[in-house]
């Protein structure tokens, strides 16, 4: 981590001018904020394994629809 002190007679809007000069030629912030919100990506088998489980909960919800227990979902949900 990298500390920044204040020298002599320098005012807080410089100090905090050369901070943020710093910190955007280090490219870390930029680094950071690309990957903020990236998710690893799943592996084929477990694609596999997520699409059988989608399927099974799908065919199960088409039963249930048909023998009645289940609701008619008419038009969008939101």
């Amino acid at each position: 981590m990298v500390e920044f002190k204040a020298k002599k007679g320098e005012s807080f809007e410089g100090l905090l001018r050369r901070f943020n000069r710093r910190l955007l030629q280090s490219k870390k912030l930029f680094k950071v904020r690309e990957c903020r919100y990236a998710k690893p990506s799943k592996s084929r088998s477990e694609q596999k394994k997520s699409a059988l489980i989608g399927l099974k909960y799908k065919s199960q919800k088409e039963y249930l629809r048909k023998t009645g227990k289940l609701k008619e979902e008419t038009g969008r949900k939101w």
